[in-house]
């Protein structure tokens, strides 16, 4: 079995300082054997970590919809945001992607899709984000794995990590794996393992996310 920490972002993400060679050294440091960096509108971040990694790195990217965020894993290409949630899953699907949801039915991040949109796209879906760490845990943080077991649907953790200090906050345990296919596979037999970040890290480091992402825009 080896440790995947599913949801990490780099300083390409714009609200991230992780530097490429910082995750490989904190996702060593914690002993995770693969690592899915998942930049907000880009995959820069995941190919320049895939360069430096002696584990493996899976592609992905965090993708904005109208209705919320969708994690694409395994691309081989950036996929804009701002596109309906129907075209988002067909342009991953074109890139033989996986589909993720990040931070389901979280109620203090606008990006968290609810209710009304998975239902809508249950079909398309193949791994739920059951847990993540910088989800503030007041509020019903079971909601997603009851939604991942009423569906039979895969079930995903990451630490959603924009510090180095975050990596390997949560991850999943599977068995080793080669390319997308056998990934799918390993993930039906994964073990969920983590703790929540402190909300008061979480709320301290927004002013901050949000000066880097409007810097980095009108740079």
């Amino acid at each position: 079995m080896i440790k995947a920490d599913l949801h990490i972002h780099s300083c390409f993400s714009g609200d991230s300082d992780n530097k490429p060679d910082a995750i490989v050294k904190a996702c060593l440091a914690k002993d995770l054997k693969c690592a899915a960096i998942c930049d907000h509108g880009t995959i820069d971040g995941s190919l320049a970590v895939k360069e430096l990694a002696p584990f493996k790195v899976i592609v992905a990217e965090e993708i904005l919809t109208p209705v919320g965020e969708i994690i694409g894993m395994f691309l081989t290409s950036t996929i804009p945001g701002g596109l309906t949630v129907e075209e988002t899953i067909f342009r991953i699907r074109e890139q033989n992607g996986i589909v993720c949801i990040p931070h389901p039915f979280d109620i203090y991040r606008s990006s968290g899709m609810q209710s009304e949109t998975l239902e809508k796209i249950i079909d398309h879906i193949d791994i739920v984000e059951v847990f993540n760490a910088r989800t503030i845990p007041i509020q019903n943080t079971r909601q997603p794995r009851q939604f991942a077991l009423k569906h039979a649907l895969l079930m995903g953790a990451g630490s959603d990590a924009h510090t180095t200090e975050e990596i390997g906050r949560a991850y999943v345990t599977i068995p080793d794996f080669t390319g997308r296919d056998e990934f799918l596979e390993a993930m039906r037999h994964a073990h969920i393992h983590g703790a929540s970040a402190n909300p008061f890290l979480v709320i301290k480091d927004l002013p901050a996310r949000i000066i880097r992402k409007t810097l980095r825009k009108r740079g």
